[in-house]
């Protein structure tokens, strides 16, 4: 007998909050089956505020409260059953974010749980990542959000490490050339250490800048990108301007300043972990909160 429930996840990130309505589809004797219904994203730049100020300011609290009130309303068009809301960095190192996640609990009902590093990575390894790995494979696995990025390291099918640095893109462009240099030091020497006695090693990458190189790329689903590429999209990227990366490219204005760190981090870790393609799954941790409401882990 076949059984469709409507989840939904809301991703309240450092550069766009997202709200996710997915179908799970449930059939006797198969796996269940997760389908994308709808995605909506709004460029609410947390980070821009958590990051240079240290609080949300007014203006995109109350951006927030009618984000929130938009997004119970697609909902319940939708029919969904379950959903859970996360927000990431920029609302863990707002001094104010326990106030605005009240504050919007009261104005709109959307409880809010601000999550870890760790949690954003354990709820991104819930998704269907397994169908991509290969059992006797070692891959890297990189989430590059607005506030940090996540890293997991993946061997056999099972996770061997796994850690959270503060190297988002928002957080890259507000930062000074001193403090990103001696924060990616840090990342090359988890990354060497961690993969050095791997061999052969292939990047997974998830977030909103990855999905849009590899829409650019032209590659079918499935097939990865190669560090030769993406370096020379990266370096394509890099000469052009802000405007021009908005007006020829046609990249959404709060997409074209953070495509080029976001490209950077994931050309440093294929560089350091020896890895020569990239897969790009479109997976990210919507998908991972919708997969773990499924089975009942949050």
């Amino acid at each position: 007998m076949l059984k469709i429930t409507k989840y939904g996840a809301i991703d309240i990130g450092s550069n766009a909050v997202r709200l996710l309505v997915s179908n799970v589809i449930e059939d006797k004797e198969k796996d269940p089956q997760f389908k994308k219904s709808s995605l909506v994203r709004v460029p609410i730049r947390l980070g821009a505020d958590a990051f240079v100020l240290g609080v949300i300011s007014e203006e995109n609290i109350n951006r927030m409260i009618d984000a929130m009130q938009a997004f119970k309303l697609i909902m319940k068009v939708h029919g969904v059953k379950r959903y859970k809301a996360c927000a990431t960095s920029a609302m863990r190192e707002a001094s104010n974010g326990s106030d605005v996640v009240a504050q919007i609990k009261e104005q709109t009902g959307v409880d809010i749980d601000i999550i870890d590093g760790k949690k954003e990575a354990a709820i991104i390894s819930a998704t269907d990542l397994n169908q991509l790995i290969e059992s006797d494979s070692t891959y890297l696995y990189v989430d590059v959000g607005g506030g940090s990025t996540e890293f997991t390291l993946f061997s056999h099918g099972k996770i061997i490490n796994s850690k959270s640095f503060k190297i988002g893109t928002v957080r890259l462009i507000n930062n000074s050339k001193a403090e990103n240099k001696a924060k990616f030091k840090k990342v090359q020497q988890w990354i060497e250490e961690n993969t050095k006695q791997y061999k052969r090693i292939a990047l997974i990458g998830s977030g909103g800048n990855i999905n849009k190189l590899f829409k650019m790329s032209g590659r079918e689903p499935g097939k990865p990108i190669s560090y030769i590429y993406l370096n020379a999209q990266y370096q394509f990227l890099k000469k052009m301007s802000y405007k021009e990366r908005v007006s020829e490219l046609g990249l959404n204005p709060d997409r074209a300043d953070v495509i080029v760190p976001a490209t950077k981090i994931y050309l440093s870790a294929m560089k350091w972990s020896g890895a020569r393609k990239i897969f790009v799954p479109k997976i990210g941790l919507s998908d991972g909160i919708i997969k773990s409401l499924y089975l009942n882990k949050l």
